[in-house]
C-alpha cells in the first residue's frame, strides 16, 4: 500500500452465499475502483476488530447477517467507540445497525412503518391479518424469517423477535443514499421475485418519504438504503432502513450511475480520513 494514501480496512465476509445475488462480485469491484484514491485491503468481519488499529478507515460493506457473530459484532463496536476508529458507515446510525428496535420505536411515533410490536400481548395494536411476518431483531436476508397465523404467535414468545402484520403491497422499492444525499432508486415490480430489481425513477413525494428516515438517523457519512413497500391503496411504508451493511446492487444500475456513486463515494471516505483519529461528532454509539 501507499503509504501517503489513507489506508481503508474494507470488511466483507466474500463467501457469503446470499440469495440471487453474489454479494462478492460487488465488493471485488468496490474495492478495484476505490484503490485509486486509497491503500486498500481486504478482512472478514471477524478480523476486523483486530486489525483496524492499523488502518485510516474502517470501511464495513457485505458483512452478512450479525445475527451469527452478534457478540463479536458488539465487541467491535465497543472497541471502534473507544479507540475513536473512523468507521464507515458511521456507528450512531439509529437503523439496522443497532438492530431493528426502531421498528417498533417508530411505529409507536406514528412514522409511515409497517405496524410493529415485540410483544404477543400487543397484537391488538396490530392491523387484522390472516398471516403474521415473524422476524429476528438482528436478522438481514430473511435470516430465521417465518410467516405464521394468529394461532401461531404465541409460540414465539422471545425477546429478540418482532411480530407485523403481513401486508398485501404491489412492489417494494429502495432508495440508496451516501451521507444525506440521494444517489439512485431501485425497485421489485414482482413482489415474488425480491431481488430482480430495475431502475426506478421516484418523484417529489417519493423522496420526501425517503428523506424523512435519513434525516431521523443522523448519519455524517456512510451508506443508507431505505427499503419501503408500495401498498394497494398507493400509500409507501418503511419496510427497513439499513445502515449497517446494505447491498447496493451496481449491477442494477447504469454506467453513469455507477460512476457517480464510486466518485460521491470516494469523496466522502477522503473526507472521514481529513478528521483527527479519536474525533467525536457528539453523538453515542447505540448499543446493538
Amino acid at each position: 500500500m501507499t503509504s501517503d494514501r489513507p489506508r481503508i480496512l474494507y470488511v466483507s465476509d466474500l463467501a457469503y452465499d446470499a440469495r440471487g445475488r453474489r454479494y462478492c462480485d460487488e465488493d471485488i469491484y468496490l474495492t478495484s475502483r476505490l484503490r485509486a484514491a486509497f491503500g486498500l485491503a481486504i478482512c472478514h468481519p471477524l478480523d476486523a476488530r483486530a486489525l483496524m488499529p492499523d488502518f485510516d478507515l474502517v470501511v464495513v460493506r457485505n458483512s452478512g447477517p450479525v445475527l451469527g457473530y452478534q457478540a463479536e459484532y458488539q465487541a467491535f463496536r465497543a472497541a471502534a467507540g473507544e479507540t475513536g476508529a473512523r468507521v464507515f458507515t458511521e456507528l450512531t446510525g439509529k437503523g439496522d445497525a443497532a438492530g431493528k428496535q426502531y421498528l417498533i420505536d417508530l411505529f409507536a411515533q406514528g412514522y409511515p412503518v409497517i405496524p410493529t410490536v415485540d410483544r404477543p400481548g400487543e397484537i391488538d395494536r396490530l392491523p387484522a391479518s390472516e398471516k403474521y411476518v415473524v422476524k429476528p431483531k438482528y436478522g438481514a436476508d430473511s435470516v430465521g424469517l417465518t410467516v405464521v397465523d394468529r394461532a401461531g404467535l404465541p409460540r414465539l414468545d422471545h425477546p429478540d423477535l418482532l411480530v407485523q402484520p403481513h401486508v398485501d403491497f404491489t412492489y417494494e422499492v429502495s432508495f440508496y443514499y451516501l451521507d444525506h444525499d440521494f444517489q439512485y432508486a431501485l425497485y421489485a415490480p414482482r413482489p415474488d421475485r425480491r431481488w430482480e430489481l430495475e431502475p426506478y425513477e421516484p418523484d417529489e413525494a417519493d423522496l420526501a418519504f425517503a428523506q424523512r428516515f435519513i434525516d431521523w438517523n443522523d448519519i455524517d457519512h456512510g451508506i443508507q438504503r431505505v427499503d419501503a413497500c408500495r401498498t394497494r391503496d398507493g400509500a409507501l411504508l418503511l419496510v427497513e432502513l439499513e445502515d449497517l451493511n446494505p447491498y447496493l446492487s451496481l449491477d442494477r444500475i447504469d454506467a453513469d450511475t455507477r460512476d457517480r456513486f464510486v466518485a460521491a463515494m470516494t469523496t466522502s471516505l477522503t473526507r472521514l480520513s481529513d478528521k483527527p483519529r479519536g474525533s467525536r461528532s457528539g453523538k453515542p454509539i447505540r448499543p446493538a
